[in-house]
């Protein structure tokens, strides 16, 4: 018997559709764990814009912060070789004797907008 010496082409044709099926998922799983680790390392930079900000309100002492509210953008930070715009918004509030300070972080990816917000109390010390 002739036919029993290997495959027909309709067989290989069908090894061949389930093998790209195969690799095309696994190539998604990779554009699925990249995207998302873009995603973290955004969120981390966005946590270092904040602690920054946060750091040089905090080192100007209880009478040189202001309760203003003040938006800037901090330009060019590397994230994975690749330059992202933080914006910045500042505002404070006075409370008795202490200040409160809020910082929120924003910044985009692929349309959607993201941010990271932190707070903190500066208290008048009596001299």
């Amino acid at each position: 018997m002739s036919s029993d010496r290997g495959f027909t082409l309709i067989e290989f044709l069908v090894a061949l559709v389930i093998l790209m099926v195969g690799l095309l998922g696994l190539l998604q799983a990779v554009n699925v764990s990249l995207n998302h680790n873009l995603q973290n390392q955004l969120r981390n930079e966005g946590v270092i814009v904040a602690d920054e900000q946060m750091a040089k309100e905090m080192a100007k002492g209880y009478d040189l912060v202001s309760t203003s509210t003040r938006t800037y953008v901090v330009s060019n930070r590397p994230v994975l070789n690749a330059l992202k715009n933080f914006s910045v918004s500042r505002s404070g509030t006075t409370i008795q004797n202490s200040k409160q300070v809020n910082i929120v972080v924003t910044w985009h990816h692929k349309g959607a907008s993201y941010n990271h917000e932190a707070a903190a109390v500066i208290t008048k010390t009596n001299q």
